[in-house]
Parts: structure tokens; sequence; C-alpha cells
């Protein structure tokens, strides 16, 4: 297919047709049309290359920055440390958006005598994208040359603006609260590199694959701390209320991964062996560093001893600003983080961020140390580094807790593969931005376990360190990460990586199950279902495990034909066959064909936590059974808590003639589960299915327990018991600071409010942030439906100054609140008409019913003009 379209490309030359300029040679399929006069090589979509081209390299960048906070902009001056990479180049094509470009020069080797660089004016283009530099004379691969650019930054003046659902803006640099008017939220200056976004503030080659060494001069204002890459060598005070904070990163690393951050940071200092680890917070979360941070030394240490390749950098730190534009940012040595991470001790009760922390971490390994050599190989960075959360939490806190992590993470990447399926690696995107999904984040993590998994963890582990230390400081593709395997263990890995990365899909596994106590044999069939057209057919390797009373067989099965039979000797029936016995596979499993009895046993002898939860969900399909119930209340005292909120989840079948002994284990639960979660999820329960007065006291109780959580429960099951404590209790609550407190207030005041409370949804909105917010829009629109067209009218001014939000989120849940909201209008304006038209049959006067029409269809109006249109990117998170 190749050729012919070679003999297409030779056939529009030769009749000097324009369109052979347009066609571009890819190894996508391509449509091809023919008529008289030409032959047209139409492409489905361009092959983006593996690596973008480098002619030059920049071996080092120099930079000294300071801001103008009013106008939002970087003056800089930037000297970068160039070379050719092959070939003689006499010009230097650099990155650098929507910047003034003040004066492009030569520097020569030597300083003069009284320190200042002699400059030679080089001639230059720009196109506000590009800058295009003509050289003094032609360099060879054996010469060095700087060139300095004096360039302002201007990233709030940029006309084209990107992002994607992942990283949601590519300004590159971002000031907070410049002029300092914004109510409770400080003056910040961060950078986001990643992709290539960090050309927006100093001129560049911005593609992964390019790696430097770099330095930078800050200059702020005194009250300000700093935090760049590498070593704070000084800080020199200017005698103008400034100061100059002097960074060095001595050691290569990509250009996407150079940060800076400025603020009113307070430094709460750590340390990992005799390396600084620091973290820079606000003045109010400071004395809760430790609580969000500090088990980071204990993982730094815990991937260095399994990689075994020590944290390569000379220090750690981390920050969390105001108002980022994604989840967390790698940057080597100084990880960017969210301010989703500002929390008190006591909001961590519910929720930590451990795995974003690590996730970050894990980077410095696999993307900061290694990193792919483009955007196509991107999951030797993301999948890697989702595959790092699970070996933190297994490591920390066992395998079950880590197994939960994964169940989270392959529930996520199903989700996205119901309406997109493509290959973990992708040469042929339209925009780079499209590798941030779900497949290169958890479905990359989970096929990670799957090869680790198929090994051993000896084979795995050292395959990653002689990866790491062969690549190092450089790039790689995924065929340098197979060849590791390969090498370590001596077996052709071809087919596990063709499947799994370079093809898209998951296995569809139907599974059946046969005894026959004539021949003594176990029969497991093993059916792939899945598209062939699309997905490949699997090669499986996995264990069966074979239950009988007091022993476990394991058995190792290849799956790799459509539809294969295993047969096991078996003297008596097996109390249960569990295939897949490590969980490792990444498929989509039908297998109904086990016995109540059999899920049973399950679900009380299996090991693994996956294992008691696929036996509790085979249960819920005969919640009628005597196996059903008593396992269901069994997993009330599970380990794993994952499993108690499922239990709770399933109990109301059992509820019939055993009212009085779950309300009193509900109570206990509700009291006294370890995890808040589940003592929240109890709550619930209890104030759907009983109503009993003595209840009133369990959820008096709740609001003094120390999770938000449960007193947010606690809150709304008051007020659903009796609506008048609880909406007294609300009005108590509407000064907390914590986001899930000040909901529960508003959930009481949807249900139970009034128009005097719409005050309250008001002035609190600028509390709910992110997927907070969108909750918030549907509970405040519920309120709204029961509320007079006053009330409504200042609702819809609140929506209004949210309409023009990017978040898809946001825009999902205006759209279902304004449509809503719509419908009763609609509908009040077409009884009205009714009225109307019956009032004029009768000869009556209509006055009145006219002027209610009128507000009516002026309130209808303003809806219909805010209802977002049905659109936008994909919901993805980037950390």
């Amino acid at each position: 297919m190749q050729l012919f379209r070679y003999i297409a490309l030779v056939v529009l030359f030769a009749e000097g047709c324009d369109t052979a300029k347009k066609v571009q040679v890819s190894g996508v399929k391509p449509v091809v049309k023919t008529d008289t006069a030409t032959v047209q090589v139409i492409h489905e979509r361009p092959l983006y290359r593996a690596a973008e081209t480098r002619l030059t390299e920049v071996v080092h960048t120099k930079l000294e920055v300071k801001f103008d906070w009013a106008k939002t902009y970087l003056y800089g001056q930037a000297t970068l440390t160039c070379r050719p990479y092959f070939y003689n180049e006499d010009r230097v094509e650099l990155d650098a958006r929507g910047m003034d470009i003040h004066e492009v020069a030569l520097l020569k080797a030597e300083a003069m005598p009284d320190g200042r660089q002699e400059k030679t004016k080089l001639d230059y283009t720009y196109t506000g994208e590009l800058l295009k530099i003509n050289l003094d004379k032609s360099y060879s691969r054996q010469d060095t040359f700087r060139l300095f650019i004096d360039y302002t930054a201007k990233p709030n003046e940029l006309k084209k603006k990107g992002g994607s659902a992942a990283i949601s803006d590519d300004k590159g640099l971002y000031f907070i609260n410049p002029d300092g008017k914004e109510k409770d939220k400080p003056r910040e200056i961060w950078t986001q590199g990643e992709t290539q976004s960090n050309s927006v503030w100093f001129p560049c080659i911005d593609k992964p694959n390019e790696k430097m060494t770099e330095e930078i001069y800050i200059t702020v204002d005194t009250n300000f701390t700093t935090l760049s890459n590498g070593e704070l060598v000084y800080q020199k005070e200017n005698g103008d209320g400034t100061r100059t904070d002097y960074w060095t990163m001595e050691l290569p690393h990509s250009t996407y991964l150079v940060m800076m951050a400025v603020g009113e940071f307070k430094v709460v200092k750590d340390k990992w062996r005799d390396r600084e680890v620091n973290y820079y917070m606000e003045a109010a979360y400071a004395p809760y560093a430790k609580a969000i941070f500090g088990k980071t030394p204990e993982m730094i240490e815990t991937f260095s001893t399994l990689l075994g390749v020590d944290y390569p950098w000379n220090k750690y730190s981390q920050v969390i600003v105001r108002d980022y534009v994604s989840g967390a940012m790698e940057n080597t040595t100084a990880t960017l983080h969210g301010e989703f991470l500002n929390q008190t001790s006591r909001e961590m009760l519910d929720k930590d961020f451990e795995d974003v922390i690590s996730h970050e971490l894990f980077h410095h390994w696999f993307g900061d140390l290694v990193t792919c050599e483009s955007w196509s190989n991107i999951p030797l960075n993301e999948s890697f580094a989702t595959y790092g959360e699970y070996l933190w939490i297994e490591r920390k806190y066992g395998r079950e807790a880590a197994d939960g992590h994964r169940r989270e993470d392959l529930d996520k990447y199903m989700r996205e593969a119901r309406r997109k399926q493509v290959n973990l690696v992708r040469y042929d995107y339209t925009d780079r931005e499209e590798v941030f999904d779900r497949h290169t984040y958890e479905k990359g993590g989970l096929i990670l376990h799957m090869l680790r998994k198929y090994v051993g963890d000896e084979v795995f582990f050292a395959a990653l360190k002689l990866y790491l230390q062969t690549n190092k400081f450089g790039n790689a593709e995924v065929a340098n990460l197979r060849m590791a395997f390969e090498k370590v263990c001596g077996e052709d890995l071809n087919w596990f990586f063709n499947e799994w990365f370079f093809a898209s899909g998951y296995p569809d596994l139907e599974i059946t199950r046969d005894y026959s106590p004539i021949s003594q044999h176990y029969t497991v069939t093993i059916e792939q279902k899945q598209d062939f057209a699309k997905t490949p057919l699997y090669k499986l390797p996995m264990d069966i495990d074979l239950y009988s009373e007091g022993k476990v067989v394991r058995k190792r099965i290849v799956v790799d034909k459509q539809k294969q039979s295993f047969e096991f000797e078996a003297a008596v029936q097996p109390l249960f066959v569990n295939v897949d016995a490590e969980q490792m596979v990444v498929a989509k499993v039908k297998d109904t064909c086990q016995s109540t009895a059999e899920l049973a046993y399950a679900y009380h002898h299996l090991p693994l936590y996956e294992n008691r939860r696929e036996a509790l969900l085979g249960l819920f399909r005969n919640k009628s059974s005597d196996q059903y119930k008593e396992c269901i209340q069994s997993a009330l005292d599970d380990p794993c808590w994952e499993l108690r909120v499922l239990a709770i989840s399933g109990l109301e079948p059992v509820l019939k003639g055993n009212e009085n002994a779950l309300r009193e284990k509900l109570v206990g639960v509700a009291g006294r589960d370890p995890k808040s979660l589940v003592r929240g999820k109890a709550l619930t329960f209890l104030s759907k299915n009983f109503s009993e007065p003595s209840l009133i006291s369990v959820y008096r109780d709740a609001l003094k327990d120390s999770s938000y959580s449960v007193i947010s429960r606690g809150l709304v099951a008051l007020s659903k018991a009796d609506s008048l404590e609880g909406l007294r209790t609300a009005k108590t609550m509407e000064k907390d600071k914590n986001v899930q407190v000040l909901f529960a207030v508003m959930q009481v005041y949807d249900r139970y409010g009034s128009d005097e409370n719409n005050d309250f949804f008001v002035s609190e909105q600028d509390k709910f942030k992110g997927q907070w917010l969108s909750s918030f829009v549907f509970v405040y629109g519920e309120f709204l439906l029961r509320c007079s067209d006053g009330t409504v009218n200042k609702g819809l001014k609140l929506f209004s100054g949210l309409v023009t939000e990017e978040d898809n989120y946001l825009k999902f849940s205006l759209r279902t609140t304004l449509t809503e909201l719509e419908s009763m209008y609609a509908k009040r304006k077409k009884k009205l008409e009714e009225q109307i038209s019956a009032r004029i049959e009768k000869k009556e006067e209509t006055g009145d019913l006219a002027a209610k029409k009128e507000e009516v269809e002026g309130v209808l109006k303003k809806i219909e003009a805010l209802v977002p249109p049905k659109e936008g990117k994909t919901i993805s998170s980037r950390f």
C-alpha cells in the first residue's frame, strides 16, 4: 500500500499538480479516488512523527526574569548555549509564543574586562510562535554558540488559547490575583510547562526530547518566596524593595519540566537521607504540611529501594498553588500541586491525597530521569506514575488496599472504553493533548501490573532498574522498555507489547464451567468475544486455582485461541475454581456459572479483595438466597472498607424480618467503624430505611464526629427525621469553613428551606470549586424550583457568572439545571395561556393573568439565554 501511494505522488508531480505538495505520506490507510485528470490521495488523519526533529539543541539555558503585576508581564533575558545536532547550521528556530522580542544577539565566548558580554546583533524573523534566527556563520556539531534574547512575555494577551481535558489551559505563565483585589486569595505567579507551554515565558526548543541544564535569576518583591528546579544558590537584596534569587539545575532535564513559583509561601523543611525535602505552603496550611506531605521521605526511600535506583536529584520540593489548571505537575525537583491539597488534619480523615503525591514523585524516575521521546510514548511517563500509586499503597498499606485502588483505575478505564478505544501508544493523533486520557493513565498502569504478574517481581524490578540506568537523563520509546525486560528475562515479549501497547481494546471473555464425575475432570472454557476487526485475539497467560477441602492447587494456563477448554483432574468436584487467580488480566468478564454456594465459599475463603468483591457482586444476582443474606451481613465486618460500603448498599433485601438486629448493627457501625466513609454510609442507610425517633440521638451524635463527612451525613439525616431541628441546626453551621458541611447545609435548605435561605447560597458560592461547584449548581437549581420569581432571578444572575466557565462537569450541571427551570416556566406559561383563553371565552378580565404571563416570559427568556450548548471536550483528569 505504501508503494501505491508513492506511485500516486509520482503521477501528480509528473503532471505538475499542486495537490502533490499537500499530500503527506503516512502509515494510515488512505482513501484513493481516481479520475482522468489526477490521482488524489486523501488521508483519514495525519501521522505525527515519533520524535520532534531537532536540528539544533539547547544544552544550557540561563534566564533572568522580573515581573510587572499590573500588566501581567514577565520581562526576561535568556542566554541559550546551543550547538548543531549533527548537520552544519547557520540558522536556529526557537519556540516563543506571544512575546515581544526586543533584541537577538550572539554573545562572544569570553566576557570583557568589566564583566559585560560583547554582543553581535543577529537578524531574525518572528511569527508570534517561532523565532527564526540567522546566525553569523555556519556552525558544526563540534561548535557551541550562545544566543542572547531580550523579550517580554505576555501570557494573558495570547490570541490562541489551547489546552485539553487533562490540562485545561496552555498559557504557560499565570498571575494569580495580580492586583490583590480578590478577597482571601494570595498573589502568586506560577508556570505550567506540559505539554509545550514553557515557550510562553522563555524562548526554547519546546519539545519533550530536548534535554538541558538551566539556571534562573528571579527578581521579586522581598515579601515573596520563590521556588524553581534544583538548588537555591543565593539570594541578593537589591536595595529597592526587591530581591533576586538564583536557582541552578545542574542535571539535564526536559524543557517542559522547567518551573518557577512565586508567592508568600511558608517553607516547612523535611529531609530524606542527606537531601532537603521541603513543602511550600500558604501560611494558614503550614501547620498541616507534615500531615499532608509528611510521608514523602518514606515514599522516596520506598521507590529508591524498589527500583534499585536512588532518587536521582539534589532535592525535592512540593508547592501548593491557587487556580491551578490541572491536578499536579512533576516539575523536576519541584512538584506543583493544585489547591485541593490544602487540607487540615481533620479534613484528611475523609480523604488524603497520597496517591497524587506518590504519582508525582514516581515521575522523578519515569518522566524526569527518563523522558518519553515523544508525546506518542507518554505511557512511559504517565502509566508508570499511575502504577507508582499502586506500588506505594501496596508497600505502605498492603495488597488489599492497593487492589482496591486498582479496581478504581479499572472502572475509570472501562467507562472511557465504552465510548473510545485507542492504542496505548498513538502515533496518529490529531492533537498531542488527546493522549492524556484514561488509556494513558489508568489502562497503562493496569498493563504494567499485568506485566509484573506475568514475569514475576524479581524480573519486573530488575528490568525497571536496567531501563532507568540505560536511559538515564535521556529519552526512550516503549521499545526500550521492552528490550530491558527481554534482556533481563530472556523471553521475546513482542507479543505482549504488540497486544497491549500497540493495539486498542481489551479481551471480552465469557467463562463457562463443567464438572464430570464420570471422567473426574473439571473443565473451564474461555471464549474471547471481542470484535476481532478492531481488537486483537489475545494471548493471555493466567493462573487458575482449584479449591478442595484444605487444599489449593494452582495451574498456569495460556489462552491464545478464540475458544479454548482446559481440563483439570478432580476426583471430587472442587468447592471453587478461581479463574485468573491473581486478578491480573485487564478484561471484561462474563462468568455467571457459579452457584450461590460456590460464591459464598469464595467470599469466605479466597484471599484477595477482588475475589471477595466479585463473589459479593455475583451473589447480588440472587438476593433472595440464604447465601446472599449471610454473606452481605458478614461483609459488614470485612477488613476492607470498600466492601463494608458495598455491603451496606446491599442490605435492603435483608431487612424484612431482621430490622431490629440490622438497626442495632448499623447504629454501631455509624458510631464506631474506623473508616469515616463507612460511618457516613451507615447513617444514610438508617435515615432512608428507619423512622424511629430514637435514631435522632444517633444523628445528633454524628454531628460531634471528628469527620466532616460524617457530620454532613448526620445533618442531612437529622433534617429528614425532624425538619425543624434540621433547619435550626443547619443555621448554626452556616459559618463553617468546610465545604462538605456547607454543602450539607445547602441540601437541608434545598429540601426544607424557603426564599429566605437564598442569601446563603449566593454568599457561599465562591467556596465551591471544581466538581463541588457542579454539585452546588445541581442543589441550588433544585432549591430554586420551589422559590419565587424574585429569588429565581437572583439565582439566574449567579448562574450568568458561571456560564462562561470551560469546565465540562459545570457545563453539564448548568445545562441540566437550567433545562429543568426552563421546563417549569414553560409549563407555567402554558397554564397561564390556558387560563387566559378560558377567561376570554367567558368574556372575563385577563389583565392580572397577562401580567403574570409577562413576568413568566421574562424569566423564561433569561433562562433560555443562559442554557449552555451541548459541546465540550472529554472529561478527564491529569496528575
